[in-house]
């Protein structure tokens, strides 16, 4: 069983009420719910928010949602939450809550809230790698210039020869001896980080435990909090962009890259 959750914060320190913009015609937070809901893959969608507007709203046009803790500090601690929910929108199934081997056959997918026109196949891609021995998942695409690969906003990933993440920095790694920089991304092959983390059940609970690490704290990457404790998180290759939206500008500069 996947479920997908998307976590949806209304107090944004960037964009506040974002999940609640509209976006020619429906609310951000109802494009992603749509689009999720069209993945294969999933079991059902949930809203996991810490907001009543947003909960209303999302049951006006038929969605799921559930209330969680304002002050989870990432969208990973609101979908362990979320899943703990005894009740309906969670339905029979999880039951009592799933925790410990009885969480080994649930995978939790974790949906940006703020990426309005995510894409289904995305979404079922990461899917198809969760086959109840992976501990946590996630994806990535190769960096094509060498503007993109200096960019300290994108996680960049090196991985091992069974696709699993190795380390994960906002800085450039491997360093290539004796290559101009600017010539890094001809002479190999780099990845970064882009789209959703999924979870097996059972080791989100672990993680959510875990006090915050010396590497996550110097790069604000949680997913090295993951490795550094001995997790191993699988990568798969996408050819899908994510397209967030962080602040008022970045809804025209997605509207305009969808079109």
């Amino acid at each position: 069983m996947i479920i997908g959750i998307i976590p949806a914060r209304y107090g944004s320190t960037r964009y506040p009420g974002k999940p609640l913009i509209d976006i020619k015609g429906k609310t951000m937070i109802q494009r992603v719910y749509e689009q999720a809901s069209k993945a294969k893959c999933l079991t059902d969608v949930i809203v996991a928010t810490d907001d009543a507007r947003i909960l209303e709203h999302v049951e006006s046009f038929g969605g799921k949602a559930v209330m969680t803790h304002p002050d989870h500090p990432s969208g990973t601690d609101r979908c362990w939450e979320a899943i703990q929910a005894p009740w309906p929108p969670m339905g029979e199934q999880l039951t009592p809550p799933p925790s410990g081997e009885a969480g080994r056959g649930l995978y939790i997918i974790n949906i940006q809230g703020d990426e309005p026109f995510v894409a289904p196949e995305q979404i079922d891609e990461l899917g198809t790698m969760l086959d109840g021995s992976v501990e946590l998942a996630s994806q990535m695409i190769p960096v094509t210039d060498a503007e993109l690969l200096f960019d300290i906003g994108e996680a960049k990933v090196i991985i091992n020869e069974q696709f699993e993440a190795i380390y994960f920095s906002r800085q450039v790694i491997p360093y290539l001896k004796g290559i101009d920089p600017q010539e890094w991304h001809k002479n190999h092959t780099y990845y970064r980080q882009v789209g959703m983390y999924a979870y097996r059940a059972d080791i989100l609970e672990k993680i959510t435990r875990l006090p915050v690490s010396p590497l996550e704290k110097a790069e604000s990457l949680e997913q090295l909090r993951w490795l550094q404790n001995g997790f191993k998180i699988k990568m798969g290759l996408t050819t899908y962009e994510s397209h967030c939206i962080d602040t008022p500008e970045d809804v025209e500069k997605v509207l305009h890259f969808i079109q």
